[in-house]
């Protein structure tokens, strides 16, 4: 059973994940979120993590699309 988004510490292969679950592009991904391309893919290459609001923010995006995340 999955657990709970809001659990996530949110790493390259979680990011992926959810951004596969919701059917996004990385732009479209970058879009709902207010923040830029690069950063979505920086962040599923594992080169940084989000933080903070972006972090919260992928949580309840999450949340709010069902999604459940296996670690």
């Amino acid at each position: 059973m999955g657990k709970k988004s809001a659990g996530i510490q949110w790493d390259a292969r979680s990011i992926r994940a959810l951004r596969s679950h919701l059917n996004l592009t990385q732009a479209a991904l970058a879009e709902e979120l207010g923040t830029r391309q690069q950063t979505i893919s920086e962040w599923e290459k594992g080169e940084y993590v989000p933080r903070g609001a972006s972090g919260k923010l992928l949580s309840i995006v999450a949340d709010r699309s069902g999604f459940r995340y296996k670690a």
